[in-house]
């Protein structure tokens, strides 16, 4: 038995979208079920999102702490930004972000993990790429504005990260995501052997 998950889709007798946001929508799908009843799904539809897992040669994650208004807490997260841009190559999106959120470039980049952050009630897709070979950034700093204006930046060994998310100190998905994989990979064939940072991601296809 090969454990992979795969592409599927239900009939859809009706649709609609109730509400629609800056930068999401809900919608209200009617969906046949196996049995041939149909139940309606209400889901938000989101364009995709991508975050950076950046380490640098101290084994230190570059995170930083943010102000989520619908969980109503203050973060440690690691930069992470929306692919707002239809059919955008993820790492330059994910470049991008590093670049704004902390200032930094990166020379080495692998692609850590792709997730669904919430498949039962979003369609979001996250690509979490690996950041490694870190310096400052050339240029201005990005000027940010809203919740990024209170944004605070650190730098955390990575064993303490671990402790912090098994101690349930630490909830961020991309964060708990990329810190638990960055340790699977180390423990298993290596960093050097995840995959190549423009590998396809069928979830959210992009142009080379």
């Amino acid at each position: 038995m090969t454990i992979k998950d795969t592409p599927e889709e239900w009939e859809i007798r009706a649709s609609e979208t109730p509400f629609v946001g800056k930068k999401t929508s809900v919608r209200a799908d009617d969906v046949v079920m196996p049995n041939g009843a149909v139940a309606r799904r209400d889901y938000q539809v989101h364009p995709g999102s991508v975050a950076v897992l950046a380490i640098d040669d101290q084994d230190r994650v570059l995170v930083i702490r943010q102000y989520r208004h619908p969980v109503r807490h203050k973060l440690w997260e690691i930069p992470a930004g929306l692919l707002d841009i239809p059919g955008e190559n993820p790492l330059h999106a994910a470049q991008r972000e590093l670049y704004e959120e902390a200032h930094v470039k990166a020379e080495d980049w692998r692609v850590l993990t792709d997730v669904y952050t919430t498949p039962g009630g979003c369609d979001e897709a996250v690509r979490i790429f690996l950041a490694r070979n870190l310096s400052e950034a050339d240029g201005r700093r990005f000027e940010v504005e809203d919740e990024e204006a209170d944004m605070e930046l650190a730098r955390i060994l990575v064993d303490d990260l671990v402790r912090g998310v098994l101690a349930g100190d630490l909830h961020n998905n991309c964060l708990v995501v990329g810190v638990l994989s960055l340790v699977a990979a180390r423990g298993g064939e290596g960093l050097d052997a995840l995959r190549r940072a423009e590998a396809p991601w069928p979830a959210r296809p992009f142009e080379a």
